[in-house]
């Protein structure tokens, strides 16, 4: 088990009375399966298609509307029953930027009105869907927009951050704080004259940006954005619709479609990928969810006794391996890839997932374009009548195809268990975490120097391939980092803490795999000591832009150590067989002290040998090393590629908590 978020929005005594509630015993297998590809609304000028999958619906209405909220329907049609569960209708005219709903009656009851669960677009709240022109919608040289260069899935250096926490400071000196847009903007800087937004991800050096969940989600009312709001968005509500309260206006739905295009257009122009987070695995509650509105129960797992199933914590878990769930997964992501020209997806809780539905996400998506990054939590947030030998968790991973998943071995291994927030780890003085930092170095492969009896969580390899594991300290979930240190370590100074931060990031981004960086790490980030901040105040969540000046020297370690993995590929090997030919552990007969060798120009880099040494305990250490002429070009204070100084001896001082990199 492992660190998850329990998302208890303004209605979480709904989802707790939902969870509740059984679940009609119902042999859902015998539901019909739709295969065609025209499932929601499909608009022209001169007619306009709505064609849904309600299979025990005996009725089910259009309505249309003028507005996304209020006023009366100005027109209420009958859809025609048509194959394989589906209704359909068409509307001969153009009612481009209308908004509509489906009600289906069904057991002799009318459900609710609500959009399609395909539905592009949505008016204010998103209770209503809207009829959109999507070219119209597109910003100027759309058609041109090109994704930055990737030649390996492991060349990715991930940037996780979220919406309103990169430029809702008051101090960022963006002009559309809190919105897609804040992050076009260049040129902003903070009062003390930094880079902030989008420029400081650029000029931190970071490949990718991991946005959380940024697509329609429940728990802040659109119509109230005058009154402080915020979520995480681990609530979906319209999974293929951008967020409205995003938008710089939410009751037009074009508008926020328009300026999620124009964000991921001026993150490729400015040399990074967009990564969305997607969480497929449980909806906001199930009475209101849109799947219950045309096919109730089908859309969620059940546990034997007919009661809804809650692997998630949320009161609810999709059926991912549901045929016509199974189908708007894969149909989701891949028109959030081709729409959005989106560059890879993030799944929460992706072990509540299947193992043969994320492969077949995977195809779909690596046929659009084999650069796309796929990677999410292999694990569950609590038991799930899926049999954990289908369920995509971190022990499966090797039966995926080109999916990731989040390294919490080497996570909790550098820093502490997450479960107890006072425990330490390697950078902290743990004598007992080695082994665990040792299988996140190789990046969970199959390695003869590593003494898997002593790996925390894992006592096996689980990834195949190094691009099938994400290395990382911290995210979203849990203290940031920095506060972490400081509630583990109460009696250390703002130094040592310091020291502790920067050893455990120089793990990461020295480490085989994907790495991955929590936004505003580079920053000391702090939430005042909250873990789980998923509807804390901005004050809590935002990026306070005055760290960067504060702790000036901390980001330039952290953009030193990103230059350092781009410019050196023995960082970022491609496969298994690689990191087994060219990584070597040195021993070191200190359970402090981790050092290894990557030789003979691996992957291709300019320094023939690297060899790399982490010390985490506060002492300094004197390391025995392979003979010859070594150039010192990383320790606990800078990384300098042109050489801090030469080493010719057997032996070498390194000081205490911190990382030491050479080359010959």
């Amino acid at each position: 088990m492992n660190a998850f978020k329990v998302i208890l929005t303004n209605i979480s005594l709904l989802m707790v009375l939902s969870s509740a509630v059984s679940a009609q015993t119902t042999d859902y297998a015998n539901y019909p399966t739709y295969t065609g590809n025209d499932l929601g609304v499909s608009y022209s000028k001169q007619k306009t298609a709505f064609k849904v999958w309600a299979p025990k619906a005996s009725e089910v209405k259009l309505r249309l509307y003028d507005a996304g909220n209020g006023g009366d329907a100005i027109n209420t049609i009958a859809l025609a029953k048509a194959d394989n569960g589906t209704w359909q209708t068409i509307v001969t005219q153009d009612i481009k930027n209308k908004y509509y709903t489906f009600q289906v009656m069904q057991d002799g009851k009318w459900l609710l009105e609500a959009p399609d669960i395909y539905a592009k677009a949505a008016g204010v709240n998103g209770h209503r869907g809207m009829v959109v022109d999507l070219p119209a919608t597109n910003p100027a040289d759309w058609q041109n927009d090109k994704k930055p260069a990737l030649k390996n899935i492991t060349d990715a250096i991930i940037y996780e951050t979220h919406i309103r926490d990169i430029s809702v400071d008051p101090n960022s000196g963006i002009t559309n704080k809190g919105k897609f847009l804040g992050l076009t903007e260049t040129g902003t800087k903070s009062p003390d004259g930094k880079s902030t937004g989008l420029d400081h991800i650029k000029e931190l050096g970071v490949t990718h940006v991991h946005l959380l969940p940024s697509f329609d989600y429940n728990s802040v009312d659109e119509t109230k954005l005058d009154q402080p709001q915020y979520n995480w968005g681990y609530d979906p509500l319209n999974y293929n619709v951008p967020e409205g309260s995003y938008s710089t206006n939410p009751y037009d739905g074009n508008v926020r479609i328009k300026e999620f295009k124009q964000m991921v257009q001026a993150l490729h122009k400015n040399g990074l990928r967009v990564i969305l987070d997607v969480v497929y695995n449980h909806t906001t509650d199930i009475q209101h969810s849109n799947f219950s509105q045309f096919a109730p129960g089908y859309f969620y797992r059940q546990n034997p006794d007919g009661s809804y199933a809650n692997g998630t914590g949320c009161g609810n878990e999709t059926a991912s391996e549901r045929p016509m769930m199974r189908k708007f997964m894969i149909e989701s992501v891949v028109y959030w890839a081709k729409e959005y020209h989106l560059d890879g997806f993030r799944f929460d809780l992706m072990g509540i997932h299947d193992i043969e539905t994320m492969n077949a996400i995977s195809d779909a998506l690596h046929k659009i374009d084999p650069t796309i990054i796929i990677y999410g939590e292999g694990w569950t947030a609590g038991s799930s009548p899926l049999s954990e030998n289908l369920r995509a968790v971190k022990k499966n991973i090797y039966e995926l195809n080109k999916v990731a998943a989040f390294s919490d071995d080497l996570r909790d291994g550098l820093k502490g268990g997450f479960s107890d927030v006072k425990a330490k780890g390697f950078v902290s003085g743990n004598q007992n975490s080695k082994e665990s930092v040792k299988f996140g170095i190789v990046a969970s492969t199959q390695n003869s120097q590593i003494d898997y009896t002593k790996v925390n969580y894992s006592k096996a390899p689980w990834a195949a391939e190094p691009y099938q594991t994400i290395s990382y300290v911290s995210c979203h979930d849990d203290n940031t980092l920095f506060d972490r240190l400081k509630i583990s370590n109460p009696d250390a100074s703002e130094a040592d803490l310091i020291k502790m931060d920067k050893l455990a990031n120089a793990v990461v981004l020295t480490s085989q795999g994907i790495a991955f960086l929590h936004s505003g790490a580079e920053l000391l980030r702090t939430k005042q000591g909250v873990a789980n901040s998923f509807n804390s105040p901005d004050a809590i969540n935002q990026i306070d832009w005055s760290r960067k000046t504060k702790y000036a020297d901390v980001f330039n370690y952290y953009k030193q150590l990103v230059a350092l993995r781009k410019d050196h590929p023995a960082f970022r090997m491609p496969s298994t067989k690689m990191i087994q030919d060219h990584l070597q552990f040195i021993e070191t007969n200190d359970p402090s002290v981790i050092a290894y060798q990557l030789t003979g120009n691996a992957n291709g880099d300019k320094w023939n040998t690297i060899l790399v040494i982490l010390n985490g305990s506060a002492a300094n250490k004197s390391v025995t090393i392979p003979a010859g002429s070594w150039t010192l070009v990383g320790n606990g204070d800078e990384i300098n590629l042109g050489g801090i100084k030469k080493i010719n001896s057997t032996s070498i001082d390194v000081a205490g908590t911190s990382a030491y990199v050479l080359y010959k």
